[in-house]
C-alpha cells in the first residue's frame, strides 16, 4: 500500500531534506523511523527538496509498503523515533496513482524576514535578517513584474536540475509586521534557489539601491550574473503543496507559527 505523510520540520542542524552519505539530511532520519515501525527498509519519495537550514510547515511524501498499520502507526509510532526537529502531522492511504511530488499541482513558500537595525538571537537560524529599513510597498511593486509564466533563468542555481525553467509564479506578496516582512511565493513549481534568488532582489529593491522596475529587467535578461546575490536560507519555509481534491490531502499546516 502507498501512504503519504504530512510533516514539519526545523531545518537547523540538517543539511537539506535530501539524503546525503553522512546522514544529515531530513530524509535520512524520516526513513529510518519509517523503516522502524514498517519492519522493512523503506524508501521515502518528497514534494520537493529543501536546501541547508530551510524549514517546512508542511512538506509532503509517501512510500510504499507491504505491511499493514493503522494510521496512528505512522504518526505518533514514527515520532517517537525521529530527532526533535522533525514531526509527522497526519498520515493517509492512498492509491498508486498518487505520487508526492509529480502529483503536485501547487506549491507555496514563506520567506520571514525580520527587519532592524540588530541581528536576531533567540530565533536565530528560523528569521532572515536585513538591517537598513525596507520599502514593503516598493517590494511589492518588484514582486508584480514576476507574477504569470515566465522563464526564471535569472533566479535559477546553476546546479539546479529542472528539465524548464518556466514556472507560472501566481503569487508574490509583501506584508510588513512590525518589525517583520512576510513574503509569500506560490507557484506550480520552482527552481533550485528560486525563492532566495527572488528575495535578493527584492532586498535590493526595498533598501532603495534597484528601482522596481530593474525586477522586470532581470527577469526578462535570464542571466543569473545579473541578479542580486542569493538570500540567506534561515527565513525560508515551505508552507503549501496541493494536490487534485480527490486525494483529499490538507493543502497548508494550520498550525503555521507565523500565519
Amino acid at each position: 500500500m502507498r501512504i503519504v505523510l504530512g510533516l514539519e520540520y526545523c531545518g537547523v542542524g540538517f543539511c537539506g531534506w535530501q539524503s546525503q552519505l553522512q546522514g544529515c539530511g531530513v530524509q535520512d532520519a524520516l526513513e529510518a523511523a519509517v523503516s522502524i515501525i514498517a519492519g522493512e527498509k523503506t524508501s521515502i519519495i518528497a514534494a520537493g527538496r529543501t536546501d541547508t537550514g530551510v524549514h517546512a510547515a508542511l512538506q509532503v511524501v509517501h512510500f510504499d509498503t507491504t505491511v499493514t498499520r493503522p494510521l496512528t502507526a505512522w504518526v505518533r509510532g514514527v515520532n517517537s523515533h525521529l530527532p526533535a526537529g522533525v514531526a509527522v502531522l497526519w498520515a493517509r492511504e492512498v492509491g498508486a496513482d498518487f505520487h508526492a511530488r509529480f502529483a503536485a499541482t501547487h506549491r507555496g513558500y514563506r520567506y520571514v524576514l525580520l527587519n532592524h537595525p540588530v541581528r536576531p538571537a533567540i530565533n536565530d537560524g528560523l528569521i532572515g535578517w536585513y538591517h537598513r529599513p525596507l520599502d514593503a510597498a516598493a517590494m511589492n511593486l518588484a514582486a508584480a513584474h514576476l507574477i504569470g509564466q515566465h522563464d526564471f533563468s535569472a533566479f535559477r542555481a546553476a546546479a539546479c536540475q529542472a528539465k524548464s525553467p518556466v514556472k507560472e509564479l501566481r503569487r508574490a506578496h509583501i506584508e510588513r509586521r512590525g518589525e517583520y516582512l512576510l513574503c509569500d511565493f506560490h507557484a506550480d513549481g520552482f527552481l533550485h534557489h528560486m525563492v532566495r534568488n527572488l528575495m535578493g532582489c527584492l532586498v535590493q529593491v526595498g533598501a532603495g539601491a534597484q528601482p522596481p522596475g530593474w525586477m522586470h529587467e532581470i527577469l526578462i535578461g535570464r542571466d543569473r550574473a545579473l541578479a542580486a546575490p542569493t538570500f540567506d536560507g534561515a527565513g525560508l519555509y515551505l508552507t503549501h503543496i496541493r494536490y487534485p481534491a480527490h486525494f483529499g490531502l490538507p493543502e497548508t499546516s494550520d498550525r503555521w507559527l507565523y500565519a
